[in-house]
């Protein structure tokens, strides 16, 4: 046994080991002072105890406990209880127990242990630290604290050189204002960024996102979320392939696949590229954008253009403005349009630049029209400035009435009485035994027009009515057609795919 007087005494050991079955002698040159070391023959051969204030230095490692072994033929160090081990300015690792291999330069820390770098501190019951990689790994649960961040994990990476941490199975992150779960999580803690690579939830007081792959900086509330995206804040919902997110002032920006829907008022828009102030209320759609109102569960109004803004309006309700070809389809009622505006505080739908609708058999069509709902139908149709409506009888051959303005009403969302102000003309087949037998081809200031199954059945002429009526066989065919008659079934939507051709 070697006791110095002074108990407090460094002394500087140089050990020398001769592999068995090797041609050479390699030597290996160790730092280490203690109050006492001896020979520890009992242990094992070539094995040295310390015991007392240990200090090892060993390639840029320095390592303290209250006891140790050396075990000089195979390069092992053991440590028992405060275990302290330092490389460079970067780790510091705690426990009760190391066992180091100097040959691979792995440290396997046990119990109680607590690995604590420039931003973080890991602590859980057993930790492997490579010294030569700088990689720290666990396979038995451990907490982490960054910040105000805590993470935890059954199975986790920190790689020091570059303050990276890579968790896997049961990740959660905790934050004071949300808290994240994910399957596989990536975190630099310099930056506080957190990457996905699974399943992964975001949940806070008053929003709620998901995503299969991405990042979070927990710094900033920023994130840029892919695969099945969606953030969900109060009554909205947005979803998409690829989603950016600013947490605080609640903009986000879309990519793909884009959809926004709004429970409350009953509204989805859907398109490629979006861009969202949750602040605000607002979003602007475009890109294969469509606006979808439902107005019931078996129904729904849709409507295409090539950009969509939706917002609130001055009162409480909110507002749609779509710009740019607009098409819009409904099972009862299809449209077209340049542009289009629809406010919830009045229910009406505003029709700009050469609208056309399509009401069952019916093509109306004037230089600007407003459509009156009410309790999620058509109420009122107003058509302003030359307005047409026709309707085919037969081949080549037309109904048509024209006038200044008109007004439609509806039940049912079917049209039943049209009322013509201005410059009121028509010109309408007769049938006998339903066989064409004739044209009507009149003109009145005013008139008014009564449907039945969407077609006309009853005409009523008003302020000086003129008029001629022929028989079949010597119908005018120049004069059959009114000035401005445009018959453009060809460009009515069929089905809701069709408002994007």
């Amino acid at each position: 046994m070697i006791t110095p007087k002074n108990a407090w005494f460094c002394l500087l050991v140089v050990l020398t080991a001769t592999f068995q079955g090797s041609s050479f002698a390699q030597t290996r040159q160790l730092d280490i002072s203690a109050v006492v070391m001896e020979q520890a023959v009992d242990i094992a051969d070539g094995a040295l105890r310390f015991i007392g204030n240990v200090v090892l230095n060993r390639e840029g490692a320095i390592m303290y406990c209250d006891s140790a072994y050396y075990y000089s033929p195979t390069d092992v160090f053991e440590a028992f209880s405060r275990v302290h081990m330092i490389q460079g300015d970067t780790i510091d690792l705690y426990g009760d127990y190391l066992h180091y291999d100097g040959t691979t330069r792995l440290a396997q820390i046990r119990r109680n242990v607590r690995l604590v770098g420039r931003n973080m501190e890991l602590t859980t019951s057993e930790l492997d630290y490579n010294l030569g990689t700088s990689v720290g790994f666990y396979t038995n649960h451990a907490n982490i604290r960054s910040g105000e961040n805590k993470l935890k994990s059954r199975v986790g990476y920190y790689y020091s050189r570059d303050e990276m941490y890579y968790f896997r199975d049961s990740v959660v992150l905790r934050n004071p204002e949300y808290t994240i779960y994910s399957d596989t999580l990536r975190y630099h803690t310099p930056t506080r960024v957190a990457y996905f690579y699974g399943p992964t939830e975001i949940i806070g007081d008053s929003s709620y996102i998901y995503c299969e792959r991405g990042w979070y900086n927990t710094a900033t509330n920023i994130s840029k979320l892919k695969d099945r995206a969606l953030v969900k804040n109060k009554n909205q919902t947005i979803k998409g392939d690829s989603l950016y997110y600013e947490r605080e002032s609640g903009y986000g920006e879309g990519f793909s696949n884009i959809e926004i829907s709004d429970e409350d008022q009953n509204v989805i828009l859907r398109g490629d590229h979006a861009y969202i102030q949750q602040k605000y209320d607002s979003a602007l759609i475009t890109q294969n954008a469509v606006f979808i109102y439902i107005t019931s569960e078996a129904d729904s109004v849709y409507i295409h253009a090539d950009t969509l803004r939706a917002m609130p309006d001055s009162g409480k309700g909110r507002q749609l403005k779509a710009y740019f070809g607009v098409k819009l389809f409904k099972s009862d009622l299809q449209g077209m349009c340049d542009s289009l505006y629809y406010s919830t505080r009045d229910s009406i739908i505003r029709l700009y630049y050469e609208p056309v609708l399509w009401s069952g058999e019916n093509q109306l069509s004037a230089d600007y029209i407003e459509i009156w709902t009410k309790n999620k139908e058509i109420d009122q149709l107003h058509m302003k400035q030359l307005a047409f409506m026709i309707n085919r009888e037969d081949t080549g051959k037309f109904n048509q009435i024209k006038g200044k303005t008109m007004t439609g009403y509806f039940k049912n969302n079917e049209p039943y009485r049209i009322d013509v102000k201005g410059n009121g003309q028509t010109i309408y087949y007769v049938r006998d035994n339903n066989e064409l037998a004739g044209v009507n081809m009149l003109q009145s200031s005013d008139l008014t027009i009564y449907l039945k199954n969407t077609k006309p059945d009853d005409i009523r002429f008003y302020v000086k009515p003129t008029g001629v009526t022929y028989p079949i066989n010597m119908i005018p065919e120049d004069e059959v057609i009114l000035k401005d008659f445009k018959w453009l079934d060809a460009m009515r939507p069929k089905n809701k795919e069709d408002i994007f051709k």
